[in-house]
């Protein structure tokens, strides 16, 4: 089966096997250019990982663009590969579509209660939206759209920028500065936020399965079940760097959520996975951003 990634020179999708493309040729912003990259490429499925996506700061300071672009390319790619007769889509939503208001571990059934966590509202919208036209389009043409919904993804080829990456990676990046600067190792908030977070590897596994075999209408939710303390995941990195300076944690910048828990249980009846330990994927991640620090996302 030929598969399109989208977002494929990103964090999930640089770890899962299909085509890719260059965003400079396909900007999926524009229908035409969805359509041409589909014409183009012929695929049997799409894999739909690409977002513009950012760290806190950014989703604090780029609310408009956040909302409006990830609109454009969810409605345009859904679009065009109905247009042309792509029966395969999964298409990836974010934890941010989740609320305050609903009850953790969040899970298949309250994606849309409440309005998203006020930090992330319009990126949470916007990804909510996906899932509203993947349904449309299964319920009124009978093409097999659906979403996943993972938990905090990270490791190889993840983003390492400080302004615009995910936080294991931002993590990663700040502490080997502070291991090459001798300067304290910064981290927001006091350390006791929770969050889950999973492997690309494991996240790979289960698209491969999911593309197949997972073709129920309703999003499955990708988590270990593992909450995990940001300050955890600090003294980890730390540790993994080998790091013998002052971590200190600043409890007077944003933090986010104070807990964000997505519940597994529906993915762990359907597929057997030994998840990879938070440990163990810190460690792999570490050593890889330091192996490829030339070229890594930084």
């Amino acid at each position: 089966m030929s598969i399109l990634i989208t977002g494929k020179s990103g964090t999930v999708g640089s770890n899962l096997d299909g085509i890719g493309f260059s965003s400079k040729d396909y900007d999926l912003r524009h229908l035409d250019k969805a359509l041409n990259l589909i014409i183009d490429k012929k695929p049997e499925s799409i894999v739909h990982c690409a977002a513009v996506v950012g760290g806190l700061d950014e989703h604090l300071r780029f609310k408009k663009k956040l909302f409006y672009d990830n609109m454009l390319i969810n409605l345009n790619i859904l679009e065009a590969a109905r247009i042309l007769n792509v029966k395969r889509v999964l298409s990836f939503l974010s934890s941010c579509i989740y609320s305050d208001d609903a009850d953790q571990p969040y899970n298949e059934s309250n994606i849309h209660t409440g309005e998203p966590f006020r930090d992330y509202y319009p990126y949470g919208y916007a990804k909510r939206m996906l899932e509203v036209q993947s349904r449309i389009y299964y319920e009124e043409y009978n093409l097999k759209y659906n979403c996943v919904v993972p938990t905090n993804i990270y490791g190889l080829n993840d983003n390492f920028n400080i302004n615009t990456g995910h936080v294991i990676g931002v993590l990663i990046h700040k502490c080997y500065n502070a291991k090459r600067d001798n300067t304290p190792f910064c981290v927001w908030g006091d350390g006791t936020q929770e969050r889950e977070f999973i492997f690309t590897g494991d996240v790979r596994q289960i698209i491969d399965w999911a593309i197949d075999n997972y073709l129920d209408k309703e999003p499955l939710v990708l988590s270990n079940n593992i909450p995990v303390s940001m300050g955890v995941v600090a003294e980890n990195i730390a540790k993994a760097f080998d790091f013998k300076g002052k971590l200190i944690f600043e409890k007077d910048k944003p933090s986010g959520q104070i807990k964000r828990n997505l519940s597994g249980n529906k993915l762990s009846n359907l597929l057997d996975i030994e998840f990879t330990q938070i440990e163990d994927g810190i460690n792999q991640t570490v050593e890889w951003f330091q192996k490829n620090y030339e070229v890594a996302r930084r």
